[in-house]
C-alpha cells in the first residue's frame, strides 16, 4: 500500500456505500477494530479501519444504526490482520457473518519462527524497519471527533498488513509451512469457532470441580439463564450474578421466589426480575436425565501420569525447536494430559484421539508415539561444549 496514501473518513451514507463497493472489489482488505467492552456482554465497535491497496477507509460505527451492509461485503474478500480472534469474534456476535478467508500476520510470524504472540509493532519494526509510534493504546475510542494522533494511530495498525503478509509469504514459502499457515487460519473464519457450547457453560463458574454431577447440571442451566439476561442486557456476566451467587444458588436449590431472600448476594432487582427464571432452572436441572448430566472435572492424574505428561513434554518442545515453532502451538498440555489417561493402544488410536491437522500429525506423532512405546529416546547432545540441544534420536537396536 502507498504510505502517502489518502485516508478517508466513513461518517456518512454515502462513504459508508462508497466503502462498501470499494470492499466488493478489492482483492484482499486490511483490518484492525477498536472496541470498548469493559462493560458489556457484546463488545461495542468503536472504529473500524480498512486497509486498500490505495489508502485506508476509518469507519466510525457510532454514525450508523447499522453496519450490515459492510459485513456483507467484508463476507465476500479475504481481510488481513493482526491477531484477527478479537476482531472477527465481534463480527461473529455482532453481525453472524464472517470474511471469506482470513491472513492473520501473527498466526504466519508463529510459523516462521517469531513465536506465538509477537506484537504488530515488534513485527513492524522487524519486517518493515520501522517503529510505530504506540501512544493512543489506552485512548477512549468513544470520543469524537477523533484527534489527529487517533488518526494517526488507527491508520498505522493497518497501514502495513499487506507488506507485512507478503513478506512472511515469502518466509512461509521458503521454509515450505504456507499451507501449515493457511490451514491454521482457516477456523478464524468459522462461525463455529465463536460458539459457546450451550452444555459446557459451567465450565466458566468457578467452583464447579466440586460439584458432582447433578450439581453441574443444575449449574449449567443457571449459566444459561445468567447468558441469557447478560445477553439481553449488554452487560458482563458477573453483572447479573457471580460466579459465588451461581455456586450459592445451586446449593440452596431454591423451590420458590420467596427462598430466594436467604442469598444476600443476589440482587434485588435480579430477584424481582429474574426469579422465577432461577427456580425453573433449578427444576429442569434436576429433572435432567442421569445419561445427560455435564461430566465432573477429571480427577488428577497422579504422580506417575503427571510424570508421563512432563516427560511428553520434553519431546514436544525438543520437536518445537527443531522445527523453529512455539511447542504449544503445535501440541498444548491438555492433549498430553488426554494421552496420559487414555494410554491409547496403538498409534492409530493416538492420532484419532488427539485429531490434529495433518501438519502437526506429520510433526510429532510419529517421535511422540516412538517415545511412548521406547522406540525413541530424548537426549541432551553438546552441554559440555556449552551448546546444549534437546534431540529425540530412534533407539538403536
Amino acid at each position: 500500500m502507498n504510505l502517502a496514501a489518502e485516508i478517508v473518513l466513513v461518517d456518512t451514507p454515502a462513504t459508508l456505500a462508497a466503502t462498501c463497493e470499494r470492499v466488493r472489489r478489492a482483492r484482499r482488505v486490511g483490518l484492525d477494530t477498536e472496541f470498548h467492552n469493559e462493560r458489556s456482554f457484546v463488545a461495542h465497535l468503536m472504529v473500524i479501519q480498512l486497509a486498500f491497496d490505495d489508502g485506508v477507509a476509518i469507519v466510525d460505527p457510532l454514525a450508523f444504526p447499522s453496519l450490515e451492509p459492510l459485513a456483507e461485503a467484508l463476507a465476500g474478500v479475504e481481510v488481513v490482520g493482526h491477531a484477527l480472534s478479537s476482531d472477527l469474534k465481534i463480527f461473529a456476535e455482532v453481525f453472524g457473518r464472517l470474511p471469506r478467508a482470513a491472513y492473520d500476520t501473527q498466526v504466519a510470524a508463529s510459523f516462521c519462527g517469531y513465536g506465538l504472540t509477537i506484537s504488530l509493532l515488534d513485527l513492524v519494526r522487524e519486517l518493515a524497519n520501522v517503529t510505530l509510534r504506540k501512544s493512543q493504546t489506552v485512548s477512549d475510542w468513544s470520543t469524537r471527533p477523533l484527534t489527529p494522533k487517533q488518526v494517526e494511530y488507527l491508520v498505522d495498525d493497518v497501514r502495513y498488513l499487506f507488506p507485512l503478509a507478503d513478506a512472511l509469504d515469502a518466509k512461509l514459502a521458503a521454509r515450505g509451512r504456507a499451507d501449515w499457515a493457511r490451514e491454521e487460519m482457516e477456523s478464524l473464519v468459522d462461525l463455529a469457532t465463536y460458539t459457546t457450547d450451550k452444555q459446557r457453560l459451567y465450565l466458566r463458574v468457578g467452583g464447579n470441580a466440586r460439584m458432582n454431577r447433578r450439581e453441574l447440571g443444575i449449574l449449567n442451566e443457571l449459566a444459561l439463564v445468567r447468558e441469557r439476561l447478560a445477553r439481553e442486557r449488554n452487560t458482563p456476566l458477573k453483572y447479573v450474578f457471580p460466579d459465588d451467587v451461581m455456586t450459592g444458588l445451586v446449593a440452596l436449590r431454591p423451590k420458590t421466589v420467596d427462598e430466594l431472600s436467604q442469598l444476600r448476594r443476589l440482587d434485588a432487582g435480579i430477584k424481582r426480575h429474574a426469579g422465577k427464571a432461577i427456580v425453573e432452572a433449578v427444576a429442569r436441572g434436576e429433572q435432567l436425565p442421569e445419561e445427560t448430566l455435564p461430566p465432573r472435572a477429571p480427577r488428577p492424574l497422579g504422580p506417575q501420569r503427571e510424570a508421563l505428561v512432563a516427560t511428553m513434554a520434553v519431546l514436544v518442545n525438543a520437536v518445537a525447536a527443531e522445527n523453529d515453532l512455539p511447542a504449544t502451538l503445535l501440541l498444548p498440555r491438555h492433549a498430553l494430559e488426554k494421552v496420559a489417561r487414555e494410554t491409547p493402544a496403538t498409534l492409530a488410536e493416538m492420532e484419532a484421539l488427539l485429531d490434529l491437522a495433518p501438519w502437526r500429525n506429520g510433526l510429532v506423532l510419529e517421535p511422540l508415539w516412538g517415545l511412548l512405546t521406547g522406540r525413541r529416546v530424548v537426549r541432551v547432545r553438546g552441554y559440555e561444549d556449552g551448546a546444549p540441544r534437546t534431540t529425540f534420536d530412534v533407539v538403536e537396536q
